[in-house]
């Protein structure tokens, strides 16, 4: 009887030993790191992405890991490098990724109207004698970063179109994130600024009225260097096509995704971003720089 406990002890401790020191399934997949682009502050990305990279890791073979920049551009010099093979930038972010390194959009996202475009809001606090453009004149304005899409290239834009150039604002400024700039906008510290639509929304509550809203954007790609290994690619793309957002289990999984991602994806071309490339040229010229956007 006592060896029959020697033995049984002695077993339990082989299958413990092994269960701690063989690698698992998961820990043993290929890791490959996912950058994004900084629109919120760190933990706010984590929260929004990390269920999404959850779901990769879940419906491919691979194990994917967030990898964040302190800016865009940071983010987009490390897919040029090959640290990551894999990201996900606003438009302009990919544009200009795709004039300096050999990368594609192999996917966008879909609004919650089933449609692969989204909107720049520019916002003022409720009670703000600012209606529309014109009234920016000799007004601070605070924009998102340098290579925002709906925070600073499509506002300056539209404000060069109203006849309103940098100069003509009494003050204006570059804030990490949109989230930053809509906080700074309700407590007085700029007259007016630029979010995308869904942080607009987010906040509108708070006391922000919309005075301008752009045309419709193409929405945010999801892209790889043009050498990614194929079958991580087809994985990614097949598990977000396929996401079904009629499936109360999928459903329940994408409430917890950032609300850019929530709504599924489609395919994504080159071409698709050739509107936000007009856009952006027009923009470079205006600061005599072709080819750069100040940081």
């Amino acid at each position: 009887m006592e060896t029959w406990k020697k033995w049984i002890i002695g077993l339990a401790s082989l299958f413990s030993w092994t269960f701690l020191f063989s690698p698992s399934p998961i820990l043993s997949r290929q890791v490959i790191p996912f950058g994004l682009c900084p629109k919120y502050n760190p933990r706010i990305m984590y929260q929004l992405y990390q269920p999404f990279i959850d779901y990769l890791n879940e419906a491919t073979p691979y194990r994917f890991e967030i990898k964040l920049s302190r800016v865009y551009q940071d983010t987009i010099d490390r897919l040029g490098s090959g640290e990551i093979i894999i990201a996900s930038c606003g438009p302009v972010s990919y544009i200009k990724a795709s004039e300096k390194y050999p990368v594609k959009p192999i996917l966008r996202a879909l609004n919650k109207d089933g449609k692969p475009y989204y909107r720049g809001i520019i916002i003022v606090r409720e009670g703000s004698e600012i209606h529309n453009l014109s009234d920016l004149k000799g007004r601070s304005f605070a924009f998102g970063q340098a290579w925002s899409t709906a925070s600073h290239i499509l506002p300056e834009y539209y404000l060069s179109k109203a006849n309103i150039k940098l100069k003509d604002l009494k003050h204006y400024d570059f804030l990490r994130h949109h989230d930053s700039v809509a906080n700074a906008v309700l407590k007085g510290q700029f007259d007016a600024g630029a979010v995308k639509d869904i942080v607009a929304y987010k906040y509108r509550k708070d006391g922000l009225r919309f005075i301008f809203m752009t045309d419709p954007i193409p929405t945010v790609p999801i892209v790889v260097r043009v050498n990614a290994p194929q079958e991580m690619v087809k994985s990614v793309k097949t598990a977000l096509l396929n996401l079904n957002l009629k499936d109360p289990n999928c459903q329940k999984k994408m409430t917890r995704w950032d609300e850019e991602f929530k709504y599924g994806f489609t395919e994504a071309l080159d071409s698709d971003y050739d509107s936000i490339r007009k856009i952006l040229r027009v923009v470079e010229k205006e600061h005599g720089n072709r080819g750069q956007i100040r940081e």
